[in-house]
């Protein structure tokens, strides 16, 4: 059980305080490179080949994932500039492990909404937790850390589906914004986000030591953190 959405929303408002404007320049950087290279790529490339553009828009999935783990290094007070440029270019450094793995994770989702729009969102909140996976576990790639995000989100899938809901009116003020609120509510979102993944991630790590599976006698059963360690040495 997760602590409830507004605790949440607080927790990841908390997390921002004196660095507003950070997040919020770094949310506005990463919307205007993503929307110059979609469109100079896309224009450019249908010249050409026909789709090339948007498949070239791919390549823009590691700045994504950069982006949200800049919020969860700051939730987690884990650098003194988390938002800085350079961190959303930190996926392009395991660049082939992330592109696929959050590639995958999305041609999941739309398959699964091809079927129907309902078991495509419930997929989607599944695989959801997958981003910080592949940061905090650099040993799982894939099917491997999709499924670990599926296990951590058993039971949490209303939870995060609630939460999400609890953004509209934020959402639809941004309207009213002519959207320039919405590079605030970006970073309040993913920052929340972050805290959700936090307790999901201990309420796994707690049920794996109470219910001992195939694991030897003795064994503890390794954190993210210890994982994340040992990539670090």
């Amino acid at each position: 059980m997760t602590s409830s959405a507004k605790l949440l929303r607080d927790r990841g408002a908390s997390d921002l305080d004196g660095r507003w404007l950070e997040a919020a320049l770094l949310t506005f950087v990463y919307t205007i490179i993503s929307g110059i290279f979609s469109a100079s790529v896309s224009a450019g490339a249908e010249l050409f080949v026909p789709h090339v553009g948007t498949a070239l828009s791919l390549l823009l999935i590691p700045m994504g994932w950069g982006f949200s783990i800049a919020f969860l290094t700051n939730h987690r007070r884990q650098s003194n500039d988390p938002f800085h440029l350079g961190c959303l270019f930190d996926g392009y450094h395991d660049f082939v492990r992330i592109f696929l793995t959050m590639l995958l994770e999305y041609v999941y989702i739309i398959l699964w909404t091809l079927l129907l729009v309902v078991p495509g969102i419930i997929k989607a909140l599944s695989y959801s937790q997958t981003t910080f996976i592949l940061r905090d576990r650099p040993d799982l790639k894939y099917n491997s850390a999709i499924e670990l995000s599926m296990e951590m989100m058993h039971g949490h899938k209303y939870d995060l589906f609630w939460l999400y809901l609890t953004f509209i009116g934020w959402a639809v003020l941004c309207i009213f914004t002519l959207g320039i609120g919405y590079f605030w509510l970006q970073p309040y979102m993913t920052s929340t986000m972050a805290n959700f993944y936090e307790e999901v991630k201990a309420d796994y790590e707690r049920k794996a030591f109470e219910t001992p599976t195939s694991r030897n006698p003795g064994q503890q059963p390794a954190t993210f953190e210890s994982n994340y360690s040992k990539s670090e040495k």
